[in-house]
């Protein structure tokens, strides 16, 4: 192995953002460590070498700037595959584990290329870092900017939508794959896609082996700027980062924005029993809350270790990153996985106004982005409804829990239903918020799919070899008699309409919907609620599915277009319930089937809403339509009557979530006029739209 160091004459400066940097004559690479006392740069030629051609030794004399290590490599060009190296204090009780043999990813790194290889030296060779030139002819291409009012987000997989041989793309399973479903993604009239973490996230394990279970959601984080080679087509390294631009780039084209979900609460480092190939070799007791002096993780996430998101350093790693994203990738806006946990100060206590929160809130690069967060972590904390600022936008788990409950049939559940349905305000409306910062989601990838919900009362994980002990055991499912797939007619007509049910009151809600893929043509997992490990059929999306159940897809795409032609069901302000000028009649007005006042307390479990359309400040082009939407979740058919202030409006049929296609959705102005008494089927809906 050659020990060699740059002679002092060609060592230039330049500014420093970290990582490894490209300029004519060379690259400088720039690495953050506190407490490391030796830094060296391990450089190779490919990415199946178990040893480095070169190492280059840091001086700490001319080549350390505070707790930053910089130095300038000539010569060498983006391509350039590397490793950081660090010797330091091993001391777990206080916290530090630094290995002067672990090769080291960099935290910086824009892409990695390989995998772990096999290790008989008991030294993990974690894949390599890629030096990355970051230019792109974008084309013009900048970010859509729609309002988050009008945005329908479509929760997916990059790898799952076409790894199926049922998809017949070119590229399966790739960022390629996904351009070449463009045409499908924008006949349903999504206007975002949110992808699934697309940081790197480890393939193999530690010793190079793919495990049985192998970490296909991908929520294990190990390079916060790098996209995920495993879903490249290219086979050189920093392919994917090509294609993952040429991604945006076309789904921008078709006017689809892109959400990242990111994981930065914690790494697949792991505990102290995990491996030492980033973070922990750098500086330890900076990037993660430790516990009992350091000898330990704390673990608010649920995965052997929290990032300490708080941290100066780390704040600004996050920054860097989460700019990184919007610059170089034209990112659309973030989902924070188990955001909560970035409220957390450096102890682990939730703090007010945390830092990280209150400056990504505040970041003027982030400035045209959504932010969404997934107000809650695995150790209890819960702030849907008080999370951050008027920034920040919700996942809303208490929307799911209703609205699964109401159609479920539960008793007690009009009053939850009805605020859901009407944008939440009691969670959003005191702080200041708007109903478009809750995101409305029935199921996403964390549960059962929306097939599964009407058909299994329990999980069925054990595919995942853990006993069927994981996943959630609250699921407010209902299967009709029948676990699993069945050919009862009657058993799979109420599923439909349950399915019906669903997506329906979901494009009708006030606030954001978002759908997880593959539910607008019954997807299954087979009864599987956590199928972070299932990178096979379970998981992925079944293209022939799309033809099977045709009407329901096209159920969903005319839902869809009905909420982008109409102001009425996304409005930018709260309903008030009190009077409009059009007619006299509230903006909102609830009633019972008899068409009388509800009373919010007795035992009823049929709804009937009336919705008034938004004034000109809404909807400046009047385009607004009043609504009338009756629901009946209960197990037998219910006669309806027509409140006395909708009888002085001509209605026509929108929505009939009992009726076969093409009469379950019409075109608005071409569906039946209905009588003043109505009879809805057990376990539906409808909507009527004023002409």
């Amino acid at each position: 192995m050659l020990m060699v160091h740059p002679h002092p004459e060609l060592q230039f400066q330049h500014n420093l953002p970290y990582g490894a940097l490209v300029h004519d004559r060379g690259v400088q690479f720039v690495v953050y460590s506190r407490s490391a006392t030796e830094m060296r740069l391990l450089l190779y030629n490919d990415v199946k070498d178990l040893e480095p051609d070169e190492v280059v030794v840091f001086n700490p004399e001319k080549d350390r700037w505070g707790d930053i290590w910089s130095i300038f490599v000539p010569e060498i060009q983006a391509g350039q595959l590397y490793h950081f190296q660090a010797d330091g204090p091993f001391e777990p009780e206080v916290g530090h584990r630094f290995d002067g043999t672990a090769r080291l990813i960099d935290p910086y790194a824009r892409a990695l290329a390989g995998t772990y290889l096999p290790s008989d030296d008991g030294i993990v060779r974690p894949p390599k870092c890629v030096v990355v030139d970051d230019f792109f002819d974008w084309e013009g291409d900048r970010h859509i900017k729609r309002p988050m009012s009008e945005t329908i987000i479509y929760e997916m997989h990059v790898g799952g939508l076409t790894r199926s041989d049922s998809s017949g793309v070119e590229y399966p399973g790739t960022y390629l794959g996904v351009i070449e479903k463009i045409p499908y993604l924008k006949s349903l009239g999504v206007t975002a896609v949110e992808l699934m973490p697309i940081h790197e996230f480890p393939i193999c394990d530690t010793n190079g082996n793919r495990s049985a279970r192998s970490n296909y959601w991908g929520y294990d984080s190990m390079a916060f700027f790098s996209p995920h080679r495993g879903f490249a087509s290219g086979t050189e390294p920093a392919a994917q980062v090509r294609e993952f631009k040429e991604m945006v780039k076309a789904l921008h084209q078709a006017g689809i924005e892109v959400i990242l979900d990111v994981v930065y609460n914690h790494t697949c480092e792991g505990n102290e029993l995990g491996p030492t190939i980033s973070f922990k070799g750098l500086e330890n007791r900076v990037y993660y809350m430790l516990d009992h002096g350091g000898s330990a993780y704390k673990n608010f996430s649920g995965c052997g270790n929290t990032v300490n998101g708080n941290h100066p350093i780390v704040r600004e790693m996050i920054f860097h990153s989460l700019r990184h994203w919007v610059h170089n990738y034209h990112i659309d806006g973030f989902r924070f996985d188990l955001a909560s946990i970035l409220s957390r100060g450096r102890n682990g206590d939730l703090v007010p106004n945390p830092p990280l929160i209150e400056a990504i809130s505040e970041d003027p690069m982030l400035a045209d982005t959504k932010i969404i967060a997934e107000a809650w972590d695995a150790a209890g904390a819960y702030q849907v409804g008080s999370f951050g600022n008027l920034r920040w936008a919700e996942w809303n788990g208490r929307y799911r829990d209703d609205v699964r409950r109401f159609w479920r049939g539960d008793t007690g559940m009009l009053g939850a239903f009805a605020t859901r349905l009407a944008g939440s305000s009691d969670l959003y409306q005191s702080g200041g918020r708007q109903p478009y910062h809750s995101i409305n989601f029935i199921t996403s990838h964390d549960g059962f799919p929306l097939n599964d919900l009407h058909s299994y009362v329990e999980k069925h994980n054990e595919a995942n070899g853990e006993g069927n002990r994981d996943g959630d055991n609250n699921n407010h499912s209902m299967n009709y008699g029948v676990e699993g797939p069945t050919k009862n007619k009657e058993v799979d007509a109420i599923r439909v309409r349950q399915i019906k049910n669903n997506l329906a009151t979901l494009l009708l809600s006030q606030g954001v919907p978002m759908i997880t893929y593959g539910d607008e043509c019954r997807r299954t997992q087979h009864g599987n609620n956590n199928a972070y490990c299932q990178d096979n059929e379970i998981s992925w999306f079944d293209w022939d599915k799309v033809e099977e159940n045709q009407s329901l897809v096209r159920f969903f795409r005319e839902l869809i277009k009905f909420r982008r032609e109409q102001p009425t069901v996304r409005r930018t302000e709260f309903l008030s319930g009190t009077q409009t000028a059009l007619h006299g009649i509230r903006d909102v007005s609830w009633f019972n089937r008899l068409g009388t006042a509800i009373d919010w307390n007795s035992s009823e479990r049929t709804l009937t809403c009336l919705l008034m359309p938004p004034d000109a400040k809404e909807d400046p082009e009047g385009l607004g339509r009043e609504l009338l939407i009756m629901f009946n979740p209960t197990p037998e058919p219910c006669e309806f009557m027509l409140p006395t202030i909708a009888r002085g409006i001509s209605w026509r049929m929108k929505i009939d979530t009992s009726a076969k296609s093409p009469d379950d959705i019409f075109e608005s102005g071409k569906g039946p006029v209905p009588a003043s008494r109505i009879i809805l089927t057990s376990r539906s809906m409808c909507c009527f739209i004023a002409e």
